[in-house]
């Protein structure tokens, strides 16, 4: 499947909308040695970097939902608002 990583980046801002809602920046770039898009997360002085395999990024643009990618925006939200 082909797609930009601006593509990428704006369907999963689309996907998770508490990324807006909270004001959090996401920059991501594809790392062809772990085959993954190696994603950040950043909220003034917060910052989270993860990642999402190519077979999970292909499912996002196919309007599936990764579990653990919901699950690591869910803790850095909550990780920036008890701070």
């Amino acid at each position: 499947m082909g797609y930009t990583n601006v593509a990428l980046k704006d369907k999963i801002m689309e996907m998770y909308p508490e990324i807006t809602k909270h004001g959090i920046a996401v920059s991501l770039d594809f790392d062809t040695t772990k085959n993954a898009y190696i994603v950040k997360f950043r909220k003034d002085k917060h910052e989270l970097t993860t990642h999402i395999e190519k077979k999970d990024a292909d499912d996002c643009m196919n309007g599936v939902k990764c579990v653990y990618f919901g699950v690591q925006i869910g803790q850095f939200i909550k990780n920036f608002e008890t701070t």
